[in-house]
């Protein structure tokens, strides 16, 4: 690269990046190992042609023609134990060496396949053994049995000097093999000492390598984010004033300065910050001073409308009571609907009441035994139990952190609820099912009742919501509402099984031990003692 005079130009190396320096780095990493690599797999490839040539071909090859001369000499002895006895039993030696000596001659021609000379010393072996076998061995062994042969005698001399023969061969055969296999050993011990050689340097150059690069990342990246690092938590511990210095390549410098531009930004936003905190800090005390003043308020307002309320059934009865009968149809209808009014009103204050009551009046939380609390609202049951004949069963049920008095409440509802609403003309089966799952019991009330339709599986769980008329079903629809606010205030969820489809299954779970919800010191005192303000 040239500048407008057209002299070189040296790079500038400040400008350069993270990302550039590692690519560099890499690339001539890499031309290295690749080299020393290339150089390594030839002296591997050096010492497994070599090894694969003694282990595969020079060894075998002398084993095999050791074997080729015991097959032989079995040759000679079987023809000269035969020639000068005429035993059979002397020519299975001599079959036995011929099959041998074919077998081991083919396995030395593999062997030695690509090394002339060797092949050539296996032609001169074939040639003299040949001489032996027309000569020598095939008319002796073809001589009747039972007598010596005549040529064993006369050919004796002959043989000697036949067999000598292809001994020298065989011998001048197996000495340029143990040549051949010796220096084998010697190409195999030098290329792996080379091989030796070879893998330290790699390795010498790899740790150079691994050494300069460490510490290239160490000045170039690791000391700029440690100085980094140690300016943010100046920062974060609270000096926002000071400053972020800029150190190492391009990129780390442009981060520092847009993270120094961030801490300014951020100076100014503190104080910001700051006020809208203290704003919603103020506001969260109003809300929950609100909600605590509401809360109250419901009460009050619940418990002082029984007192008027009272007044108007007491009347409306006394009306019913006094001019039933006298006045004209209509009139008697109009009192009873009053009286039937009054009534509903009455039932659901005392609802209302119950329902502000959880979690604060009824807030004595210790160790409890459902089974218990369970038989105590079946016995308060009893009644409508009775009537309708229902059978209720239930799993052992645990040992709980709770109130007594809302898990008697729970009960009541989920069980006065299946019994209810039960199907005409069938017995109410009711089970109740509880098994641990982790932290929580998961429980399930089963019944054979009417069911309740997908669709409406969360309206139920809100306050006033009925899904049939006060004709068909009595009753507040405050019920399941309650039993929700129950099971939050200790921890748990309920729903509604929407799979089971053989009446209504009501699942929910409990802790073991209940959060606290509610602080004390933010309720009125009146709401937290559950005293009841004079009417």
């Amino acid at each position: 690269m040239t500048g407008n005079s057209g002299r070189p130009r040296t790079p500038r190396f400040s400008t350069w990046t993270t990302r550039r320096w590692l690519r560099v780095g890499v690339a001539a990493s890499l031309t290295v190992l690749v080299l020393l690599g290339a150089v390594g797999a030839w002296v591997l490839g050096q010492t497994r042609s070599i090894s694969d040539e003694l282990v595969n071909e020079k060894s075998p090859a002398l084993s095999v023609s050791f074997r080729l001369e015991s097959a032989l000499l079995n040759q000679e002895t079987g023809i000269r134990g035969y020639g000068l006895t005429g035993a059979p039993e002397f020519l299975q030696p001599y079959k036995q060496g011929l099959t041998e000596q074919q077998t081991h001659t083919t396995r030395l021609r593999e062997l030695l396949h690509g090394n002339p000379a060797r092949l050539q010393d296996l032609v001169a072996v074939e040639e003299k053994v040949q001489v032996w076998q027309d000569r020598i061995a095939r008319p002796i062994a073809a001589a009747l049995p039972g007598v010596p042969s005549p040529l064993a005698t006369e050919r004796a001399e002959e043989g000697k000097k036949a067999f000598d023969a292809f001994r020298t061969a065989l011998s001048s055969q197996q000495e340029h093999l143990r040549t051949d296999r010796a220096q084998a050993v010697e190409d195999l011990s030098d290329t792996m000492n080379l091989r030796n050689w070879v893998f330290t340097t790699i390795a010498l150059v790899i740790a150079a390598l691994t050494v300069l690069i460490f510490e290239g990342l160490r000045r170039g990246i690791n000391r700029p984010l440690e100085q980094l690092g140690a300016d943010a938590r100046t920062i974060a511990a609270g000096t926002f004033d000071h400053p972020i210095a800029s150190t190492g390549p391009a990129d780390l410098r442009r981060l520092s300065a847009e993270i120094d531009f961030m801490r300014r930004r951020l100076v100014r936003e503190l104080a910001f910050t700051e006020e809208a905190r203290m704003r919603l800090d103020a506001q969260a005390a109003d809300l929950q001073r609100s909600n605590a003043e509401l809360e109250q308020f419901a009460y009050v307002a619940s418990h002082d409308l029984q007192e008027p309320l009272r007044k108007v059934s007491s009347f409306t009865q006394l009306l019913q009571r006094r001019y039933g009968g006298q006045l004209d149809r209509r009139a008697d209808q109009y009192i009873d609907y009053a009286v039937d009014g009054a009534n509903r009103m009455q039932t659901l204050i005392n609802d209302l009441l119950d329902f502000s009551r959880v979690g604060r009046v009824h807030h004595e939380l210790h160790s409890i035994e459902l089974e218990t609390v369970l038989k105590r609202t079946v016995s308060s049951l009893s009644v409508s139990i009775e009537e309708t004949g229902a059978k209720i069963t239930h799993d052992p049920l645990p040992p709980l952190i709770a109130d007594p008095t809302q898990m008697g409440m729970l009960w009541q509802n989920l069980i006065g609820n299946a019994i209810k609403f039960h199907r005409p003309g069938k017995t109410p089966k009711i089970h109740i099912a509880a098994e641990q799952d982790g932290g929580l019991w998961r429980f399930a009330v089963t019944d054979n009742g009417i069911g309740i339709a997908p669709e409406y599986a969360e309206k139920v769980f809100v306050i006033f919501q009925r899904l049939h008329t006060k004709d068909t079903y009595n009753g507040s629809g405050i019920g399941l509402a309650m039993c929700k606010k129950i099971v939050e205030f200790h921890g748990g969820t309920i729903s509604i099984d929407p799979d089971y489809s053989d009446g209504a299954r009501i699942t929910f779970t409990l802790a073991d031990q209940p959060p606290q919800t509610t602080d004390p010191s933010t309720v009125p005192e009146a709401v937290r003692a559950g005293t009841e303000p004079s009417t």
